[in-house]
């Protein structure tokens, strides 16, 4: 992804707009109490609450901040021009799994996967699979709305519970593709950091490897504790049921196949999951023997299938491109809200105070993975979360001498792993939207983003695997606890 703007630091905020930290907190207090009154209290849909903490951070940043009208018009454009690749991405993966429904691609893969796969060894298999795939194509949003969505099916044919098979397609999709050079948010947090790519990589493989071991190794148990728990005559049933409704065959996997060999030779996801429609109603119409119009209007409008197993109509029923509205508008409320905040200065002053309360390298590790924590949930977007800690931290990496491989590890191993947790946030939206499971539901197993942070956090207060610029192999928690410099 290319960076089209450079957000302000909080060093160029002019000194009558600068925001202290508790007029910082004022707009994020509206927008916390606004979705928590509508979200919880009111039971809404979280697109009016957040519409009324864009009015209130707009009015907020008018008239208290002294912003014009138009500056603000600019950060919320600014903004959704960040997300628009994430948009884009919304109203495409929506169109490709209803096409790869019609065209009985996850169908045929739900059936072989219930002949192939048991309790057992589906969770541990499906993490394994996903990190492969999402490495080789470098993108977990595209492995989650493909592979993904068939595994979510083959999951509930077992007897899995949804929630646990998009907790462990989500663990392998990030891990693959934060360790994926082929990835669009490593080679961001690389960029903005000024990180050799490689050099990156290799900074946050150890702690990588060790989430994604103890991720895989909680779905083994729970794998192991799902065995025996299925009906005997119940993969039977599914698989008659999906059998009568779809010609089964692995010409059906043509649009699949493309997809993924385009993702993996470089093309740009936009263009490799555009390729999988038109491949799908290829098929569709090829296979299944779908009329060409009909077959178009199922990408439109969605699927609808009736295979006599209700499980199975559940499972198969997808909105199309006229049901991704409905997501869609939630991430462009939060891009706008987030626009707003950035333009105000407010996320470059939470930024900047969190630096000033570090007092040591573990502090600052901790602080680093906080703040862009806080940065996904209060912009809606990964790249902000990435962008916004990873320059303006950079300075304050540089006085404690370290090198910017530390930085860039600690916005990726804490923003990109931690976007799927915030429901109103793009990450978020689309793997709920995508997997059909509620943010709230799989996150308890999405074992590999809570990991992520934690173990970054631990390698900052043991010193392991800190880099220092006068001697990059030198790993010494006293040193790590050195009195802070100063951030002004």
């Amino acid at each position: 992804m290319a960076l089209d703007f450079t957000p302000k630091t909080y060093d160029e905020i002019p000194a009558d707009k600068r925001p202290s930290l508790g007029e910082a907190l004022v707009p994020i207090a509206g927008m916390i109490l606004f979705l928590s009154l509508g979200m919880i209290w009111l039971e809404m849909d979280p697109q009016m609450p957040l519409l009324w903490g864009i009015a209130f951070a707009g009015l907020f940043g008018r008239y208290y901040f002294g912003y014009a009208w138009s500056d603000l018009y600019d950060g919320i454009g600014r903004s959704i021009l960040t997300g628009l690749q994430a948009i884009l991405i919304l109203f495409v993966i929506y169109m490709l799994i209803s096409a790869w429904i019609d065209s009985g691609t996850i169908p045929t893969l739900m059936y072989y996967g219930l002949e192939f796969l048991s309790p057992g060894i589906f969770l541990p298999f499906t993490v394994v699979l996903s990190a492969v795939v999402a490495f080789a194509i470098g993108s977990s949003w595209t492995t989650a709305g493909t592979l993904g969505v068939a595994m979510i099916g083959i999951g509930s044919g077992l007897g899995i519970p949804e929630a646990m098979t998009a907790g462990a397609v989500l663990s392998g999709a990030y891990t693959g593709d934060k360790n994926s050079p082929l990835s669009d948010t490593t080679n961001l947090a690389a960029a903005v950091t000024n990180t050799e790519l490689m050099d990156h990589i290799r900074a946050m493989r150890p702690g990588t490897a060790i989430s994604f071991a103890i991720s895989l190794l909680l779905f083994v148990v729970l794998g192991l504790s799902a065995s025996g728990t299925i009906p005997v005559d119940r993969i039977a049933e599914i698989q008659g049921g999906l059998e009568s409704s779809y010609a089964i065959s692995p010409l059906t996997f043509v649009p699949l196949v493309i997809t993924f060999a385009l993702a993996f030779y470089g093309f740009p996801a936009l263009p490799s999951l555009g390729a999988g429609i038109f491949a799908g109603v290829a098929v569709s119409t090829t296979v299944q023997g779908v009329g060409f119009a009909a077959a178009w209007e199922t990408v439109h409008f969605g699927t609808g299938p009736e295979t006599g197993v209700d499980l199975t109509d559940e499972l198969l029923a997808s909105g199309g491109l006229e049901g991704s509205v409905w997501v869609v508008s939630i991430v462009v409320a939060a891009l706008a809200l987030g626009g707003i905040l950035q333009e105000t200065g407010v996320l470059a002053a939470i930024a900047y105070h969190i630096g000033r309360a570090v007092s040591s390298v573990a502090g600052l590790t901790a602080g680093t993975a906080a703040g862009t924590i806080a940065m996904n949930f209060l912009a809606a977007e990964q790249y902000m979360a990435i962008v916004v800690p990873g320059m303006t931290l950079q300075n304050l990496y540089d006085e404690y001498d370290l090198e910017s491989r530390n930085l860039s590890r600690a916005v990726e191993a804490s923003g990109t792993t931690t976007s799927a947790f915030v429901p109103w946030g793009s990450g978020g939206v689309f793997m709920a939207s995508a997997l059909g499971v509620p943010v709230i539901e799989y996150a308890p197993y999405y074992f590999f983003g809570i990991l992520s942070p934690l173990i970054l956090i631990l390698m900052g207060a043991t010193g392991w695997r800190i880099f220092y610029t006068d001697d990059p192999e030198r790993e010494s928690p006293a040193e790590a606890d050195a009195p802070a410099p100063s951030v002004e």
